[in-house]
């Protein structure tokens, strides 16, 4: 969305227009816009709430109602940080005392938010003017956020009394396409953490794939997963890393209880040479959350499952006895649990017929440490019966293995097949 497609949206005719929309329904989109335009609503107004409309339901998976009075533009949306992460970024300012945060990439506003509903000043800046607009509306409500349509890294942090800084830098072209290379990202990855030696308090959100590899050694790296999603990873200097440098994994969890839903969490940090206990295939089998492999803390998840692993490069934790449920709802917080049924060595026609055996028609096919691609054997098992398995694939003592096995009734994991 650009400046002069939002302009009208923004005139109390085109704001009144959108907040009286209906909940959007892609069925009914286009005969609703239809209606709109018969009724003489211009059709630049009426294409642009509508795609507010739409934005707005697709926001709600990242901010709830609050999404029913925000803005977006499709970029800033897929990007934004989802609510209950971003008041994590907002806990880290507020305990390291900071009063006045600069966020020099605000986007949309998300964080921004939870800044100042934290009680921090802000100072949100965006390089994209109808971007900043948009900021400028969702940071109505709080009276200690100014955005300004401006390069953040320009600011001149003292004379603004900055005393942190957050950045959440764009990581895709304008095509779409994802960027790798951080010295690409805008702005570049060293710029931005380069500030900390005007401002040690210094926080950047980056894409959970960065490597490892040139990661500044005097920062936490945090991987955070949400309901089983690696949305980020984090790096935080100075007093926003109060347990020092090195490497975290945050897993947040919605749990279901009579009260309704709500956020539990748990952190691993360690230390990434810690020697993993490598061993014989056990009665249980623990996949670590996404979060935890991508810190490169497998080793510490299986000494906290109590566990080993059946091969030393594949993150599989295997356990004799089933690790009692953390009283978060998650195993351990760390893992996803199952029980081991049968297993043997692969192939492709002794796999074919042991699933038809079992009249197993719905398989859900998890796999590490093997070429095999899950959907293509899907479809060389041609599978028809009305009973439901899952299996794993992976190596065992170096050998490719078939592990039939059954989710842990307490486990928490993110459905659908993969």
């Amino acid at each position: 969305m650009d400046a002069a497609s939002l302009t009208p949206l923004l005139t109390p005719e085109g704001w009144s227009l959108l907040n009286a929309l209906p909940p959007y329904d892609e069925s009914e989109a286009m005969v609703l816009l239809e209606g709109l335009r018969a009724k003489g609503v211009d059709p630049a107004l009426a294409a642009a709430a509508m795609t507010q409309s739409r934005l707005r339901a697709d926001g709600r998976a990242k901010f709830g109602d609050l999404a029913e009075g925000m803005l977006f533009t499709q970029a800033g949306l897929e990007q934004a940080t989802r609510l209950v992460v971003a008041a994590r970024h907002a806990r880290r300012f507020h305990d390291a005392g900071a009063s006045h945060v600069a966020d020099l990439t605000c986007g949309i506003g998300a964080d921004a938010m939870t800044f100042a509903g934290a009680g921090l000043r802000v100072l949100a800046t965006d390089i994209d003017e109808a971007t900043a607009a948009i900021a400028t509306v969702n940071l109505r409500h709080f009276p200690t956020a100014v955005v300004r349509h401006a390069d953040g890294l320009g600011l001149d942090l003292a004379a603004e009394g900055v005393d942190a800084v957050f950045a959440d830098p764009a990581r895709r072209t304008r095509r779409g396409a994802r960027i790798v290379d951080p010295k690409a990202y805008a702005p570049p990855l060293d710029d931005v953490w380069g500030l900390r030696d005007v401002v040690p308090a210094v926080g950047i959100k980056v894409g959970p794939g960065i490597a490892h590899a040139g990661l500044p050694q005097d920062a936490e790296t945090q991987w955070v997963s949400v309901d089983g999603d690696v949305v980020e990873a984090g790096i935080w200097f100075g007093p926003l890393a109060p347990d020092g440098p090195g490497h975290s994994a945050l897993v947040l969890a919605t749990v279901h209880g009579d009260d309704g839903p709500t956020t539990v969490a748990e952190t691993v940090r360690g230390d990434l040479d810690l020697a993993p206990e490598v061993g014989g295939l056990g009665a249980h089998l623990y996949e670590p959350d996404g979060a935890v492999i991508r810190a490169g803390l497998v080793a510490h998840a299986a000494e906290r499952l109590g566990g080993r692993l059946v091969d030393r490069t594949i993150a599989y934790v295997t356990t004799d006895e089933v690790v009692p449920p953390a009283a978060n709802g998650l195993a351990a917080g760390l893992a996803t649990g199952y029980r081991v049924l049968d297993t043997f060595p692969f192939g492709l026609k002794r796999l074919k017929a042991y699933l038809r055996e079992r009249d197993v028609g719905r398989l859900t096919i998890k796999k590490r440490g093997t070429a095999v691609v899950p959907e293509q054997l899907r479809r060389q098992l041609d599978l028809r019966g009305s009973a439901e398995a899952t299996i794993i694939l992976t190596r065992v003592a170096g050998a490719q293995t078939v592990l039939v096995v059954e989710p842990h009734a307490h486990a928490h994991r993110k459905d659908g097949r993969r």
